[in-house]
């Protein structure tokens, strides 16, 4: 019995070791891939150092636009879809941030950097 219970336990998975495992996994299966029209996510990197989920998606046609990305303040809108995350709540709970970065497909110059941290979601 207890040689079982100390193998149970040698096998349990960090929130850190789940975290980049599944964020390589998702490169993996699913990097690039068209989310919405225009807007394709290229990777998400786990940076274990500073607990932050790095996610990295180019825009192009109508949503290549930095003008409108500022006029539709995307901060807003991803701290309000964070804190209505259950797919993340693991890592919320564990004070994780979320670093969104979006590149043009016209010019590769960034559109945005967005970093959401715990003060913000909870």
């Amino acid at each position: 019995m207890m040689a079982a219970m100390l193998i149970a336990v040698s096998c349990q998975e960090s929130l850190e070791d789940r975290c980049a495992r599944e964020a390589k996994e998702y490169n993996d299966k699913k990097c690039p891939a068209k989310v919405l029209d225009g807007v394709t996510i290229d990777s998400l990197v786990f940076d274990r150092s500073t607990h932050t989920l790095n996610y990295y998606y180019t825009f192009s046609g109508m949503s290549d636009n930095k003008e409108m990305m500022s006029k539709i303040n995307p901060r807003k809108i991803l701290v309000d879809e964070l804190r209505n995350s259950t797919k993340v709540q693991a890592y919320k709970e564990a004070g994780y941030n979320f670093h969104y970065i979006y590149f043009s497909a016209s010019t590769r110059e960034k559109l945005a950097d967005i970093l959401v941290t715990e003060k913000d979601y909870k």
